[in-house]
């Protein structure tokens, strides 16, 4: 999906009728809302106003713009929610019209879940409504004391019922997840979190003064994990899913990591 975006298009185009013009470009998806757009004077004297054209999706619209403020009916040209939309705004040169809530042109989170659950062959499954726009489901995985991002989804975006599934890698023991929308509000919309009770083996690492290679195992078996090594000062400086990580490159010193649900450290040598 593309981001918003304002255009000005640099240099002018001559009309015939002897004046320059420009064009402003939005881009976006359609929400349900109409834009409104302030429209000053062409000039000083107050004769004619600023814009001469609106096209939507290369159509010209009926919409009325010989007035300080019209709106952007795309009611009338009958968009589907999340469709696709490209305004132009041709006009007179020396004024500038300015569009009042370009955000519209945004995808909003406003998702439910209705349903959320892991079946026995470890598949999340989510089902969703009232979805208004594209956005991705961030799904994520509590351990470490934290919300951790494990994945992606694009989202369907369509008010009726939607439905999800993901194939999950648990950790030892209790596990919890969740999935969220983060829309142009920077403000995130989460689910409530569901269960699931791994039978898997506990992990462990070592060894716990190394030169090369950690190793993780569980059942005195190499056993992958997600984990995250990070310095005294909190910077991660590798993370990823491996039954064994090489830090050979990690400079002689102290160190932190993050593994199965457990947390620890190790000194590298």
């Amino acid at each position: 999906m593309k981001k918003l975006s304002i255009t000005f298009l640099i240099g002018l185009i001559t009309s015939t009728v002897g004046y320059s013009i420009g064009v402003i470009v939005l881009e976006g998806n359609y929400q349900g809302k109409n834009l409104y757009v302030s429209n000053p004077y062409a000039n000083s004297s107050n004769v004619g106003f600023c814009v001469q054209e609106v096209r939507v999706n290369g159509n010209v619209t009926t919409d009325e713009i010989t007035s300080s403020a019209f709106e952007i009916d795309f009611k009338a040209l009958k968009l589907k929610i999340g469709d696709k939309v490209e305004i132009k705004i041709t006009h007179k040169d020396g004024c500038k019209p300015k569009v009042l809530n370009p955000e519209v042109l945004k995808p909003k989170s406003t998702f439910d879940v209705t349903e959320m659950s892991v079946d026995n062959t470890m598949i999340l499954k989510w089902t969703t409504k009232n979805e208004l726009g594209k956005l991705p489901f961030v799904l994520e995985q509590y351990r470490w004391n934290k919300w951790v991002k494990i994945d992606e989804i694009q989202g369907v975006g369509i008010p009726g019922e939607n439905h999800y599934t993901y194939k999950i890698t648990p950790h030892s023991g209790k596990n919890q997840f969740r999935v969220k929308q983060v829309d142009y509000t920077g403000q995130a919309r989460v689910s409530k979190s569901v269960d699931y009770t791994s039978s898997a083996g506990e992990v462990t690492f070592s060894p716990s003064k190394v030169s090369k290679d950690i190793s993780f195992m569980a059942n005195n078996k190499p056993a992958e994990t997600m984990y995250e090594i990070f310095d005294q000062y909190g910077n991660v400086l590798k993370r990823g899913t491996a039954a064994s990580v090489d830090v050979s490159n990690l400079p002689k010193g102290s160190y932190y990591i993050d593994y199965d649900n457990k947390m620890g450290d190790f000194t590298k040598k």
